[in-house]
């Protein structure tokens, strides 16, 4: 018996509408407003690299322009929010942290496994006297401990003992880090931070509930799914672990096969809803507008589900070096309607005030017409007037052949 169908234009709407890109970017980005868009969302990717805007801010920008860096700052001190990892550092709303409690214990094991291999000795020994510090003197960055400890290039292969021991504890769950200077994490106790309530040892662990609230609320934010991208979501569930949650939802009838129809017109087996397909069909299209999207936004962060869905290859090529690079150090994506449409070069200059685009690429078989031109331009004044730019400026040669 064949499969229920899932077309490719159906697919990505539902998808798109699961990552809050379906509707018009409007509303409110702050307190109560902001953590529910976050809570839709799962989590928001942290990253460093500030071109335009740091990743989450241009991740929460994209689906509210009225956003500012300052409502995640307050939504941080307000408690709505924690600090740790999914497949890379996020914040995560702090209703969730009860089910990192796997994450902490699995991270322990991983840590002193990997951190073994690396050569990183001598962090252990650090335990004590870092909490002792941050008991005595209160909440603290890496700078403020290890001060007298031989010291390497700064780089996460050559942190001295006593940052190693900062981490460690964090991402085992000991140490809490509520906010960041500049993008430096501040790391204070748990019990400081945490409210008792959901910390690890008010309430039993139990594995097995965890596994499977990772994977159900996976799955909400995915639509449809393989085991192994339930798995990837958070990166905590192993790929074995979905892989049985997904065949025990199916035997109980919570679950079913479907087909999704690719870009390529491959069909793609996946898990689903039973009404998904019915509701998909439902749902209206995207705006018409374009949207600038950072490399880490959730929609893009696994690639290969990406590229299969809307045929948009895509790599960020900060650790390729220049003379390798296809595109650009930080190229961001840009997204038209419920296609991916190409990819633009740009950085803040903020010593002339100008957002410098230095390239675009339509994607491939593309009619660059005067409305998407159009849209285009409009797009970039609403990310300039956000990076707090006064003007667009255009390289020489700027618009570039596809790729």
């Amino acid at each position: 018996m064949a499969l229920a169908l899932l077309d490719n234009k159906t697919a990505r709407r539902l998808f798109l509408d699961r990552h809050a890109l379906l509707e018009q970017p409007t509303g409110s980005a702050k307190g109560a407003d902001l953590l529910d868009l976050i809570q839709r969302l799962g989590f928001v990717q942290l990253d460093s690299i500030n071109t335009v805007a740091r990743a989450h801010d241009m991740i929460l920008y994209s689906r509210r322009p009225s956003y500012r860096s300052q409502d995640l700052g307050q939504l941080y001190a307000d408690g709505g929010l924690f600090e740790h990892w999914t497949h890379d550092a996020a914040v995560i709303p702090m209703q969730f942290y009860p089910q990192w409690h796997l994450r902490f214990h699995r991270d322990t094991a991983l840590l002193k496994a990997r951190w073994k291999n690396w050569r990183r000795d001598g962090y252990e020994a650090q335990f004590g006297s870092v909490l002792q510090h941050i008991r005595d003197h209160g909440p603290v960055s890496s700078s403020d401990v290890g001060k007298d400890e031989k010291k390497g290039s700064g780089g996460w292969w050559d942190w001295h003992p006593s940052k190693t021991a900062l981490e460690f504890l964090w991402r085992s769950g000991a140490l809490a880090v509520t906010g960041r200077q500049g993008f430096r994490k501040i790391y204070d106790l748990t019990e400081r931070v945490i409210d008792e309530g959901l910390r690890p040892g008010a309430t039993p662990h139990d594995e097995a509930a965890t596994v499977d609230w990772l994977c159900n609320a996976a799955l909400d934010r995915l639509g449809f799914a393989t085991a192994g991208e339930i798995a990837r979501f958070w990166d905590t569930a192993s790929p074995a672990e979905a892989k049985l949650w997904c065949a025990a939802e199916e035997q109980a009838g919570r679950l079913q096969r479907i087909s999704v129809a690719q870009a390529d017109g491959a069909l793609r087996e996946s898990f689903a809803r039973p009404g998904t397909i019915a509701a998909a069909a439902d749902l209206g299209p995207a705006p018409a507008r374009m949207r600038v999207l950072s490399p880490f936004d959730p929609a893009l962060r696994d690639r290969q589900r990406a590229e299969r869905l809307f045929g948009f290859h895509y790599r960020i090529e900060v650790f390729t070096p220049a003379p390798k690079r296809k595109y650009g150090y930080y190229v961001f994506p840009v997204m038209e309607g419920a296609a991916m449409v190409g990819r633009i070069d740009m950085k803040a200059q903020r010593d002339t005030g100008a957002l410098n685009v230095l390239g675009f690429w339509p994607e491939q078989g593309l009619r660059w017409s005067k409305a998407r031109a159009g849209r285009l331009e409009a797009e970039l004044n609403r990310v300039r007037r956000f990076a707090g730019l006064d003007r667009v400026s255009f390289a020489d040669g700027w618009m570039k052949d596809p790729v």
